[in-house]
């Protein structure tokens, strides 16, 4: 199995289960970092000078033309494979994605989109992007960008035409189901790349919250999310962590003081200096114990997902449900280097408030074990009969939890969802059936009234469900008795998208969570997470 290290992996915790500190400085490769290693320096030249002979003889005797920019970075990546899982050497284009990425903004036109039918085919505008202020909606497709035609475009080329500088303007011609093509000016502007997917209430008392990453506004976007659901009514709260890889230290930090009014410790880390040890302590004017938490968590939860669910645990602030995380406990700085690529090392291991390194071990150089075991089956059962030899620790009420192997939840709850060949070929095919469906249903059904009540009371057409199929099935054969194998999951399917054409990308996934087991069944463990409430009282 070849080792797990692609930085845009769409597992959604490959690629940031890397990054655990926002200190993204360069520093010089002192003697310091060396004055523990005997003899350092002479291997590093005697190293180099072979390294200058292998090259050499690559570009002068090998029979074919050498990409040496590709070679030397092939060769940057194994110096930093013999280090640990999370230390890693980035190229200068995936360097410039990243940035842009954990920066939390972009300028362009501010659309999710995608290539349907052979047009750029908005999805949803950004809320507060220009595309919004513009008037662009759900399911508009573009014609033609500056005059001239849009049919056929590459996904590639998507981004250099639509994405620009603040203020550059671009033309665009629109298309819209009912009405004849119209042109649109939109100025491009600083477009946010928002970390909480989705904050909705789930009924009258219950929000939900979906972090996705650990960026550099996350504390600032929870503590929104929160006071939205609060002015709506919630007394308590599902905060999903869910595949949520990580990201910034500081901001995970942010995160857990969101959830914590004492002046207690969130977090730790410590190092091979002064230097790298750092203490985060919660403000109490930051934080919130008026409402109960659940906090769900997956193996695909890693790093700063782990610090936040790490303190609220230890400090007995809620109830931590679902599988055991990822287990990454070191901690990265990242440093520039001069041709724009970059390389993290790991400077320090991270503690819980009660002392736990979670951790999970691994063997220098080779890790496919440490990645392979995370998809194993019957992990969970295996980490229960290893407990025994993981070290204990105490949470503030005096609750044995276990260090050594990520955050094991308060309460398992497996993932059981099973979608047979036939759903998942309609969920992910490329022409977005059920998204285009939804938006003709809305045009065609008159829905009224408030979200609240849809989506309590409100329920999918039997003979609207059979009228998907008969429109799908137009386009491409579809297995009939699959589809009524899952039938029950796609009526709540289709129940979201049309919420999510009527009121936006937070209802849709306050529809969708009634698919989601692991969801539902959380919502019956909060008297174990009420009665946390009650002994802090």
């Amino acid at each position: 199995m070849k080792r797990i290290k692609t930085l845009f992996s769409f597992s959604g915790w490959t690629w940031l289960a890397g990054i655990a500190t926002g200190l993204l400085i360069a520093f010089p490769l002192t003697q310091s970092l060396y004055s523990k290693q005997n003899n350092a320096y002479a291997v590093i030249e005697s190293k180099f000078k072979v390294m200058n002979q292998i090259l050499y003889y690559v570009n002068q005797l090998y029979y074919d033309d050498v990409d040496m920019e590709s070679l030397m970075d092939g060769a940057f990546s194994g110096i930093m494979d013999q280090l640990d899982p999370h230390s890693i050497f980035i190229s200068a284009k995936d360097q410039k994605n990243i940035d842009e990425m954990f920066r939390g903004e972009f300028q362009g036109i501010g659309i999710e989109f995608d290539i349907l039918n052979g047009y750029i085919t908005v999805i949803a505008p950004v809320v507060g992007g220009p595309s919004e202020k513009a008037g662009i909606q759900s399911g508009d497709w573009i014609t033609k960008i500056d005059g001239e035609s849009a049919k056929g475009i590459a996904r590639d080329e998507v981004y250099k035409k639509l994405r620009g500088k603040k203020g550059t303007r671009v033309d665009l011609e629109i298309g819209r189901m009912g009405a004849d093509p119209f042109d649109v000016t939109i100025v491009r502007d600083d477009i946010p790349l928002y970390s909480v997917r989705a904050s909705v209430m789930l009924d009258d008392q219950t929000g939900y919250a979906w972090l996705t990453r650990f960026s550099t506004k996350s504390g600032s976007e929870v503590k929104k999310a929160i006071n939205k659901l609060l002015d709506q009514g919630m007394k308590r709260m599902v905060l999903d962590l869910r595949n949520n890889g990580g990201g910034i230290l500081e901001q995970a930090a942010e995160v857990a003081n969101v959830f914590i009014a004492d002046r207690d410790t969130l977090v730790y880390t410590k190092g091979k200096s002064k230097d790298m040890e750092q203490v985060f302590i919660a403000a109490p004017q930051k934080g919130n114990e008026d409402f109960s938490v659940i906090v769900l968590i997956n193996r695909g939860s890693a790093s700063g997902s782990e610090i936040v669910a790490g303190a609220i645990q230890d400090l007995d602030r809620g109830l931590i449900v679902g599988e055991t995380s990822f287990g990454k406990g070191l901690v990265q700085r990242q440093a520039g280097l001069s041709d724009g690529s970059a390389i993290r090392v790991t400077i320090a291991q991270y503690y819980t408030p009660s002392g736990r390194l979670i951790q999970r071990p691994f063997d220098n150089g080779n890790y496919d074990d440490y990645y392979r075991e995370l998809y194993e089956d019957g992990r969970e059962e295996k980490i229960d009969s290893l407990k025994k030899a993981r070290p204990p620790f105490k949470t503030r009420n005096g609750r044995t939890v276990y260090g050594g192997g990520g955050i094991t939840p308060d309460i398992h709850i497996p993932w059981e969802l099973e979608l047979n060949e036939t759903t998942r070929k309609i969920l992910s095919h490329p022409n977005r059936f059920m998204f285009n469906w939804s938006t003709q249903y809305i045009k065609e059904n008159k829905i009224g009234g408030k979200y609240a009540t849809f989506q309590s009371d409100w329920e999918l057409p039997e003979e609207a469900v059979d009228g998907f199929y008969n429109y799908i099935n137009k386009e491409e054969d579809f297995d009939k008795e699959e589809f009524e194998a899952n039938r029950s999951y796609l009526k709540v399917i289709l129940k979201s998208e049309v919420a999510g054409a009527k009121w936006g990308r937070d209802e849709l996934w306050g529809i969708r969570i009634a698919a989601d087991n692991q969801v539902m069944d959380a919502l019956k463990h909060f008297n174990e997470a009420d009665a946390f409430l009650v002994e802090s009282n």
